[in-house]
């Protein structure tokens, strides 16, 4: 073999080389579930006690921050946690920011239309919160011409408006309890819990619930993917399912909720 076919036999291998490691590097890519592979990265408030907050010390818990947790280790990952207010958190998911959004978000049919859902996490309480003493608001129709603090893409913000309820833009509860509480609006629907967590902090505040969930019925919480995020999806629901088998979605209830509301 001469100088020059050793060289052209040589800058061959190179090129072949080169195609391989493109069509593995592509294929590893194509067969990743995740944004970054080994990574469960979840879309969050991280200030919507009891569900995503921080603590005293400034590390991020909740409920959802450890079914999030949860749901990582059953399938073998890591998990990466992105902060964003609620209004901005489906964006930053079509953006492609995370792979997932726990977030107390509804299973709707509009949602199932345009993203993939787990399987339900948790069958939350709906609350009718107003001012101590207020006789004239008892029941979810009686919000109709009434001033409510509600963010506006959420599920408990859509009820309020459909219920022709006038509609004042918060980002979420602390800012509509400061609304409730100074009078600048007459109420807010809200999550029970997350209405309770706020309550033990400010036990002072002159406001009260009335738990309006057979009014509204109970939609289940579930995690919010991508459409085409399907590989993904059935990882989750393999993984929830394994959370709920194991107990682990009943312990992390009674924990954050004293009582049990995985089930419907």
């Amino acid at each position: 073999m001469n100088k020059k076919m050793a060289i052209i036999l040589a800058g061959l291998i190179v090129i072949i080389g080169g195609i391989f490691g493109i069509v593995k590097m592509t294929s590893s890519n194509s067969e990743s579930t995740t944004i970054k592979s080994g990574t469960f990265t979840v879309g969050l408030e991280g200030t919507y006690a009891p569900f995503s907050y921080h603590d005293d010390k400034g590390k991020l818990t909740g409920f959802e921050v450890e079914i999030a947790e949860a749901l990582a280790k059953k399938m073998d990952m890591k998990v990466n946690f992105v902060q964003s207010k609620w209004d901005s958190l489906i964006a930053g998911l079509n953006s492609k920011r995370y792979d997932a959004v726990i977030n107390n978000i509804g299973i709707t049919d509009e949602r199932k239309k345009n993203y993939r859902m787990s399987t339900a996490y948790l069958y939350p309480r709906a609350a009718l919160i107003k001012r101590t003493g207020d006789t004239s608001l008892n029941n979810l129709s009686d919000i109709k011409g009434n001033t409510m603090a509600q963010s506006v893409t959420s599920n408990y913000g859509k009820k309020a408006k459909a219920e022709g309820a006038n509609i004042k833009a918060v980002a979420g509860i602390i800012e509509a309890m400061n609304l409730v509480t100074t009078n600048r609006a007459d109420g807010s629907l809200n999550d029970m819990g997350a209405f309770e967590n706020w309550k033990q902090s400010n036990p002072n505040a002159d406001v009260e619930a009335v738990d309006i969930s057979k009014e509204m019925g109970s939609t289940p919480d579930g995690v919010l993917m991508n459409k085409d995020s399907k590989k993904l999806q059935s990882k989750v629901n393999k993984a929830m399912q394994e959370l709920r088998d194991d107990g682990t979605l009943t312990k992390l209830s009674k924990k954050y909720f004293n009582k049990d509301l995985t089930k419907e």
